[in-house]
C-alpha cells in the first residue's frame, strides 16, 4: 500500500450518484481524508458511503439537479486542506472476541516478517476503525495495520471461508458476515457476524466505528456463537465539548 497523492476529483456515478475520489490508491492518508469528508457531508445527499479512497454521495434528482450537489461538494472541498489529516475521533468503540487459530496465520505472519506470536500481538494490540462496507452485505475492511502488514494477496483464491472469518491482506483485517470465497490468507474466527439479515438493524457495524479483537480459546468461541453479537460489545463514547 503505497502512499496516496491527495488530489480530490468529482466524478458522475449513473444517475443519481457524484464520486469523491480522493486519491488512486489506498492508504492511511486517503483514508482519514474520506472519513473527515464523509462525517462533514452529511446531510449533504440521500446517501453519503465511504470507501476506501472516495465517497459515494446519493441524490434524489427529483429533489436535487446534479450541478446543486456538485456545487455543494465543492464549497466543502474548498473549506480545508485535504492532505495531512488524521481520523475524526470515533463515536463507537467495539470489542469483538477473536480465537486467532486460522489456517494461514504462520504464512500471514512469515510474509509480515513476524512469529506468529508477534503477529496475534498485534491484531490484537491495533485499534482498527471500519473503513468501509461492501464486496459482501455487511462486511467491514478494518484498518490500518503496521506497514509491514502490506503483504499481497494470494495469487489463487481459497474457494471456502466460513462465517465469521478474519483474513489479513494490504495492512487491512477483514471479517467475512458469510462463507464465501477469497483471496486474502484466514488468521482467525469470530463468533460476530457483521450482518443479520431481517433485523432492524441488519449492519452492527458504521464506517468509523473503532474496534479491537480480544483473544479467546476455541472453546470459548463456541459458546459466544449462541450471544447475539458473539459475544462483540460496543460502547459509545463521550467526548468532552470545547470551550
Amino acid at each position: 500500500m503505497d502512499a496516496a497523492e491527495i488530489t480530490p476529483e468529482i466524478l458522475p456515478l449513473g444517475q443519481d450518484g457524484v464520486l469523491v475520489r480522493f486519491a488512486r490508491a489506498v492508504s492511511p492518508e486517503a483514508s482519514a481524508a474520506v472519513a473527515r469528508f464523509a462525517a462533514e457531508a452529511e446531510g449533504l445527499a440521500g446517501e453519503v458511503a465511504p470507501a476506501l479512497a472516495s465517497v459515494l454521495l446519493r441524490f434524489d434528482p427529483s429533489q436535487m439537479g446534479r450541478a446543486e450537489l456538485v456545487a455543494r461538494v465543492e464549497d466543502l472541498l474548498d473549506e480545508r486542506e485535504w492532505r495531512g489529516l488524521k481520523d475524526p475521533a470515533p463515536a463507537r468503540r467495539w470489542r469483538v472476541p477473536v480465537a486467532l487459530d486460522g489456517p494461514q496465520l504462520a504464512e500471514a505472519a512469515e510474509l509480515a516478517g513476524l512469529s506468529e506470536a508477534e503477529a496475534c500481538e498485534e491484531f490484537l494490540a491495533t485499534e482498527l476503525r471500519v473503513r468501509a462496507i461492501g464486496f459482501a452485505p455487511g462486511m467491514p475492511y478494518l484498518g490500518f495495520l503496521p506497514e509491514h502488514w502490506n503483504i499481497p494477496r494470494q495469487t489463487d483464491l481459497t474457494p471456502k471461508v466460513p462465517a465469521g472469518a478474519l483474513v489479513v491482506a494490504v495492512r487491512q483485517l477483514v471479517l467475512f458476515p458469510t462463507e464465501s470465497v477469497t483471496g486474502w490468507r484466514m488468521v482467525g474466527r469470530c463468533a460476530f457476524r457483521p450482518f443479520h439479515r431481517g433485523a432492524k438493524e441488519p449492519f452492527p457495524l458504521a464506517p468509523g466505528d473503532a474496534l479491537r479483537f480480544e483473544r479467546v480459546e476455541a472453546a470459548e468461541l463456541e459458546r459466544l456463537e449462541a450471544e447475539p453479537l458473539g459475544g462483540a460489545v460496543c460502547g459509545e463514547i463521550a467526548w468532552p465539548r470545547s470551550g
